[in-house]
């Protein structure tokens, strides 16, 4: 186990996960994230996406109970034998609705971010240097003494990433993060995760919006039924249209309308797009051709 515990911030091995009352919301969940990876966690409702995000930080099953077999290691600490106390030191989990992730008893961002490492005890001066470099890497600079309560979605969202942030976590996971926001705020968070992943973090993100995740994840897992149906890079994965369409997941527009035309068409394509900017290239090379 020496090798899981030293060398990868994730290393999930032989997971089986049954909450009290839903019997194996995951079975046999094995895979491992490397340091400074970003990988997406996709698949339908219902498919355990929230229950795995949980998974990482001890909630599941130090809060929710329920039985388990198997082992998960986060930077290095198994989940079973630590808190959720101790885990929140080296992976901080953000969660779907930022409202749940706010303390409530904060009157200003600034206070709000603190919080956290005010209840461990943290030294005044850690504390501020912290906090000031949470608002600053989430781009609150200059909202510090509004209430948390009186930010856009969005920027609720960014707060409750910068909460996570100031604890200085070697993993930070996301549990479907812009499910609840606007497409502004959909596109605030994904910028600041993106930045997170320039400057070195790992990042594991369980999320519907299929397109972002195509623009900064280097690997996509697809969970359906509790179970691993693909593990593999992004692109290898979302080109898989027939297989993520049959899981109820919508690929990227672009690789769908690809993929129709080559069907339609019967078109020989070396590769699907992923990104619009993908799309343009290949399409315009297409029309210019006069294959389409």
């Amino acid at each position: 186990m020496a090798v899981s515990k030293v060398q990868y911030p994730i290393s999930v091995e032989g997971f089986t996960y049954s909450y009290p009352s839903k019997p194996y919301v995951l079975r046999d969940i094995s895979f491992k994230v490397e340091r400074g990876e970003a990988v997406g966690i996709i698949g339908p409702n219902g498919a355990g996406k929230s229950t795995l995000c949980r998974a990482l930080n001890g909630l599941v099953p130090h809060f929710y109970g329920g039985r388990m077999s198997g082992r998960i290691y986060v930077a290095g600490m198994d989940t079973l034998k630590h808190t959720v106390a101790e885990l929140s030191t080296k992976v901080g989990l953000v969660f779907q609705e930022p409202e749940t992730q706010l303390s409530g008893l904060a009157l200003t961002v600034e206070d709000e971010i603190s919080f956290g490492l005010s209840m461990l005890g943290y030294p005044k001066e850690v504390i501020l240097d912290r906090t000031r470099e949470a608002i600053e890497k989430v781009g609150l600079k200059g909202l510090e003494h509004r209430s948390p309560f009186e930010l856009s979605g969005g920027q609720q969202q960014r707060l409750a990433i910068a909460t996570v942030l100031a604890m200085k976590p070697e993993v930070i996971v996301l549990d479907e993060p812009a499910a609840q926001l606007d497409p502004l705020g959909k596109s605030q968070v994904f910028d600041v995760l993106r930045e997170l992943l320039r400057e070195g973090s790992t990042i594991l993100v369980a999320e519907h919006e299929i397109e972002e995740l195509a623009t900064f994840t280097h690997r996509l897992i697809l969970l359906d039924g509790g179970r691993i149906l693909c593990d593999g890079s992004s692109r290898h994965v979302l080109r898989q249209v027939e297989r993520l369409k049959s899981s109820g997941v919508d690929p990227p527009s672009v690789t769908e309308l690809a993929h129709l035309v080559k069907t339609v068409c019967r078109m020989r394509l070396e590769d699907y797009p992923i990104t619009v900017e993908e799309a343009v290239g290949l399409f315009a090379e297409l029309l210019e051709g006069g294959r389409i």
